[in-house]
């Protein structure tokens, strides 16, 4: 059991990453990245809707007749959608101004209704929870990794206006790192957020090929020693 939620959690934040390699979800990935604390309030209100659906499609899944699943997971969706936009209005409406149309926008993210028909409606709830988790954790990490890029290279800062989403009294969590910065336009403009994510892309490409490359030096370095056994008994 521990080794197939160990394989759920590896499947979402790193081999079957959404938005690095599913490639799902580009729209806001690439719109609300420009900096650190918009990142970080689409990718939790994202991992909400991901992990309440997965669990309530897996609850229905033998209920619901082959020809509805879609609607009806559409449905569920936009039902979770509401309750995340209404809980941000009431806690973090400022935050919920500045993501603007992105939060209802959720409901037609791909990663979400994929994850619904391909996995929660085939699993139990506890590997459904796990997966929505796993899913909006990795598509959350990429969000913010986007977004740091972004704002440190766009505007020489990170978690700029913190208090959008931690409240009055958290200005402080801003950090400066070049003071009289002008800023780079590029960083802060679409092809930016683009190239970002090409580089995001590439940097994991490079860990899984030496990854690969590291795990078949060592199946090469353990077969002349099992060869050798072999031949000696």
């Amino acid at each position: 059991m521990a080794d197939n939620s160990r394989e759920i959690i590896n499947e979402g934040l790193w081999r079957n990453n959404a938005a690095l390699v599913q490639l799902l979800g580009l729209c806001p990935l690439l719109a609300v990245s420009g900096t650190v604390v918009n990142a970080l309030g689409l990718g939790l209100a994202t991992t909400l809707v991901l992990a309440g659906s997965n669990v309530t499609v897996s609850l229905i899944r033998n209920l619901v007749r082959p020809e509805l699943r879609i609607p009806t997971f559409v449905l569920i969706i936009a039902c979770f959608v509401t309750a995340v936009e209404l809980l941000m209005k009431a806690f973090v409406y400022d935050l919920y101004l500045v993501l603007g149309i992105f939060i209802p926008l959720i409901v037609t993210n791909c990663v979400i209704i994929a994850r619904a028909e391909s996995f929660a409606s085939r699993n139990h709830v506890g590997r459904s929870l796990l997966d929505g988790l796993a899913m909006g954790a990795g598509f959350t990490l990429v969000l913010v990794a986007l977004g740091a890029m972004r704002e440190v290279v766009g505007h020489g800062t990170l978690l700029a206006q913190a208090e959008l989403m931690f409240g009055a009294g958290s200005e402080w969590l801003t950090i400066t790192l070049i003071d009289g910065y002008r800023g780079f336009l590029l960083a802060i403009l679409p092809p930016g957020a683009f190239i970002g994510l090409g580089l995001l892309i590439a940097l994991k490409n490079v860990i899984d090929r030496r990854q690969q490359a590291r795990r078949a030096a060592v199946k090469a370095a353990a077969t002349p020693s099992s060869t050798q056994t072999t031949a000696t008994s």
